[in-house]
C-alpha cells in the first residue's frame, strides 16, 4: 500500500515536472487566451493519469484490496472516476477557447478545426463521450432505470475512451510536440513521450496479469463446476460449486467473488456473491436471490456447467473481531455472508438478530437457528414491514440494546439492504459503539 501511494505521488511529480521544465505556466502564456491554453495542457495531462489510475483502483490488485477491502475501492473509483471526467472536459473547453483567442477565430470554428486537421481528435472526441456516458449510467437516477446487463456493457467502453484519448494525447499534445522548449533539446519530447507509454504499458500489464491471466489459470487449474441447485424458496436459489484444491483460494467466510457462469446468456457477465457457507476446501456455495433477469437465471442454471471465479475479496471476515462480545446483524438475504462468519467464529459471545419484513425474508432460517443453537448463540427474528409504525423502529437504538444488552463492547457484524444498514448504523452510533467496532459492506462493487 505505501509502495503504490509512493508510485502514485512520484509519478504525479514527474508529470507536473515535465510540464514545468516544458513550458508550465509561463513558457506560452501569452494574455488570457495562453493562460487558458495552458490551463487546458495541465487539466489533460491530470486528467490522463488520473484515468489510468482510474484502471488500476479495480485491477483486483491483491495487495491494494487486501488492505483497503474492494468496498472502499469501488468508492475510490467513482469518485476518482467523476474526477476524470471533469478534467477532461474542462480540458477540451479550455484548450478549444485559448486556440480560438490565440488564432483570433470563434470557438466553434476552432473545435471544427481541431477535428479535421489534427491527428487524433475525432478519436479522442468519441472517447470522451465514452466516458461521459459511462459516468451519466453511473449516478444513482440512471443506475435505477437501467438493466445491470445494460449498466455493465456501457461501462465496459470506458476503457475503449482511455485507449481513444491515448491515441490522441501523444500525436498531438503539446509537451509531445513542442521539443525545442527544454534547453533546444529534442531529447525532451522524447523522454515525455517514453514516460507516458510506460505507464500505459504498466497499467495495460497489470491489468491483463489480474484481470485476465490469473484467472484465466485458476480457471484451468481448479475445474469450478456447479455441483448442485437447491430452491431455497420460490426467489432464492442455494448453488454449490466443486472444484480441486479449492484451499489454495484462501476464501474466507464473508468474502466475495465475481462468478461467472459459462452457460448460455451467462457467460459474458460476471456478479459479486458472497459465500454463504464456510469453505471447506473442496466446494465454495453462494445463495442468490432472484432480483433480476440474471440472478432468475441462476434458478435454472445446469449442474455441471463450468464457473470462472475471481476472488476471494473483501474484509467482511471473522478475523475481524478483537471483542468477546459479537453482535450479528442480517436483513433478508444479506444473511449469507452473515452465516459463513458465524460458522467460523469460536470462543465469543454471539447475539444474532435476523430481520425480515415477512417470513419468506428469513431466507437460510433453519440453518441459521441450528448454527446459533449449536454454539449457544441467542437468536432473535425480527418479522414486520418497516412501512408499518408497530415495526418501523425493531432496529432502533432502545430495541438493540434490549436484544443485545452488551452491544456498546461488541463487534458488529451488519449486513443487508442499504437503507437498512445506514439505519441500524445511526442506531449504533446513538448507542455508543465506535466505528472501529462496526463491521459493514456495502457490496456497491463497480466491475469495470
Amino acid at each position: 500500500m505505501v509502495i503504490f501511494a509512493l508510485a502514485v505521488v512520484a509519478n504525479f511529480g514527474v508529470m507536473i515536472w515535465f510540464w514545468l521544465r516544458d513550458g508550465g505556466v509561463t513558457g506560452q502564456v501569452i494574455g488570457v487566451a495562453g493562460a487558458l491554453t495552458t490551463a487546458g495542457r495541465i487539466t489533460g495531462l491530470i486528467g490522463a493519469y488520473f484515468a489510468l489510475l482510474q484502471v488500476l483502483l479495480l485491477a483486483r490488485l491483491p495487495p491494494l484490496e487486501r488492505r483497503i477491502g474492494m468496498d472502499r475501492l469501488a468508492v475510490w473509483h467513482r469518485i476518482n472516476g467523476k474526477l476524470v471526467i471533469y478534467l477532461v472536459v474542462a480540458h477540451v473547453i479550455l484548450i478549444t477557447i485559448g486556440y480560438a483567442g490565440l488564432g483570433h477565430t470563434g470557438w466553434i470554428s476552432q473545435f471544427g478545426s481541431f477535428l479535421s486537421s489534427y491527428k487524433g481528435m475525432v478519436t479522442a472526441t468519441i472517447g470522451t463521450v465514452l466516458m461521459i456516458v459511462t459516468v451519466i449510467t453511473s449516478l444513482v437516477i440512471a443506475r435505477r432505470r437501467l438493466s445491470y446487463e445494460a449498466w455493465y456493457a456501457v461501462h465496459l467502453t470506458v476503457y475503449g475512451g482511455i485507449f481513444l484519448a491515448y491515441l490522441h494525447q501523444l500525436p498531438t499534445g503539446w509537451d509531445f510536440k513542442a521539443n525545442n522548449t527544454w534547453h533546444n533539446m529534442p531529447l525532451a519530447a522524447k523522454l515525455q513521450s517514453d514516460w507516458w507509454v510506460a505507464l500505459y504499458v504498466a497499467t495495460l500489464a497489470l491489468l491483463i496479469v489480474y484481470r485476465v491471466l490469473i484467472p484465466l489459470v485458476r480457471f484451468y487449474r481448479e475445474g469450478l463446476r456447479v455441483e448442485s441447485v437447491e430452491r431455497v424458496s420460490a426467489d432464492v436459489v442455494t448453488i454449490t460449486v466443486a472444484g480441486k484444491r479449492l484451499d489454495r483460494v484462501h476464501a474466507a467466510g464473508g468474502q466475495f467473488l465475481l462468478w461467472r457462469f459459462m452457460s448460455k446468456g451467462l457467460w459474458w457477465q460476471s456478479h459479486p456473491f458472497s459465500l454463504s457457507a464456510a469453505p471447506d476446501g473442496r466446494t465454495l456455495r453462494i445463495t442468490v436471490k432472484a432480483v433480476g433477469d440474471y440472478t432468475r437465471s441462476l434458478l435454472q442454471v445446469p449442474v455441471g456447467t463450468r464457473v470462472f471465479a475471481e476472488g476471494p475479496f473483501g474484509r467482511f471476515v471473522a478475523t475481524r473481531r478483537q471483542r468477546p462480545h459479537v453482535t450479528m446483524i442480517a436483513g433478508g438475504i444479506g444473511v449469507t455472508p452473515l452465516r459463513a462468519i458465524l460458522e467460523e467464529l469460536d470462543d465469543c459471545d454471539v447475539t444474532f438478530i435476523y430481520r425480515g419484513v415477512s417470513d419468506a425474508d428469513l431466507v437460510l432460517r433453519d440453518e441459521i437457528e441450528q448454527l446459533t443453537a449449536s454454539r449457544g448463540a441467542q437468536l432473535h427474528e425480527l418479522v414486520g414491514d418497516h412501512a408499518d409504525p408497530r415495526y418501523a423502529d425493531l432496529l432502533g437504538p432502545e430495541n438493540l440494546r434490549a436484544l443485545a444488552p452488551h452491544i456498546a463492547n461488541s463487534d458488529v457484524f451488519l449486513c443487508g439492504p442499504l437503507p437498512m444498514m445506514h439505519h441500524t448504523i445511526d442506531s449504533l452510533r446513538q448507542l455508543g459503539v465506535p466505528k472501529h467496532q462496526i463491521h459493514w459492506e456495502s457490496f456497491a462493487f463497480a466491475v469495470s
